[in-house]
């Protein structure tokens, strides 16, 4: 192909036409895109873009290659789904407006220092702890970056400080606030008795009771970390992005929870229990 001489010079006319506005308008408008990304990217939607965009490649190879019947059904599908996104995308939606009102610039930052996040964790872990062992049900919703207030506002607003002996007296076996969540922003209990959305996913083990799947649900849709005990085992569990960890001991808890009251850009504790337990088996097989 001959070099076209010209190109520099078109090139040239392009780059002298832009203003500094418009360098300012491109800048924000990257900015936008990667923030939606940002916040779409540990959920399900993103899923369902990638399969939006394979759709929107093959409607345009078809139109270059001519094939007229399956670009016509394509158009029209597309079209659809233009109607059907909102729906589709309604909580995500949703949770982005709450992100962008409720956001750090205007709202109050829900992470706490050293001292109050070993604090409230140390509460946790003792009411845990004594959830546990007598095999007391609980589900705890831990708040970080995103704001839960359409969770909070399905139960008992109450917003007290933290303590384990606190906590218990939510969890009594037979009163109104027992079998609904309590929800924790930075060191107060801000509601009880809340209602969860339950995970769609059929590939979990039979084990696990509604407040399990209630937990992963809501974990699916935010960056909450919820904290469940067993009414029927005792067994204490984290749930994460939509994943859950059983069978946790004071510690390993403790490690799962600090992070959730002191970073909102945190190491998934389960991709640190994955690392660990990777880390023992590479130790084993090096000890044979």
């Amino acid at each position: 192909m001959p070099f076209d001489s010209s190109f520099p010079n078109h090139l040239h006319g392009i780059i002298s036409t832009i203003s500094p506005l418009d360098v300012v308008d491109i800048m924000i408008v990257a900015a936008i895109i990667y923030k939606v990304y940002e916040m779409l990217q540990e959920t399900r939607a993103i899923t369902l873009l990638k399969g939006l965009a394979v759709l929107l490649t093959v409607a345009v190879i078809c139109s270059w290659l001519n094939l007229h019947v399956i670009s016509w059904i394509l158009q029209k599908g597309i079209s659809v789904l233009v109607v059907a996104l909102p729906i589709v995308f309604q909580p995500e939606l949703r949770r982005a407006l709450e992100h962008l009102g409720q956001g750090k610039i205007l709202g109050k930052s829900v992470f706490l220092d050293d001292a109050q996040a070993q604090n409230v964790v140390d509460e946790l872990v003792k009411a845990a702890k004594s959830l546990s062992a007598t095999k007391t049900g609980a589900l705890i919703v831990i708040e970080r970056d995103m704001k839960l207030n359409d969770i909070s506002s399905t139960g008992i607003h109450i917003d007290g400080l933290i303590t384990s002996e606190f906590l218990l007296n939510v969890f009594i076996v037979n009163t109104p606030l027992h079998d609904g969540a309590a929800v924790i922003r930075g060191d107060r209990l801000i509601a009880a008795g809340c209602l969860l959305p339950l995970t769609e996913n059929r590939g979990l083990s039979t084990e696990l009771g509604t407040r399990h799947r209630a937990a992963i649900g809501l974990s699916e849709q935010c960056d909450a970390l919820v904290l469940v005990i067993s009414e029927e085992t005792g067994i204490i569990s984290i749930a994460e992005n939509g994943n859950i960890q059983r069978h946790l001991d004071a510690d390993t808890l403790r490690a799962a929870l600090k992070p959730a009251f002191t970073s909102p850009q945190s190491k998934s504790f389960f991709l640190k229990f994955k690392n660990n337990d990777d880390d023992e088996k590479n130790n084993e097989k090096k000890a044979e």
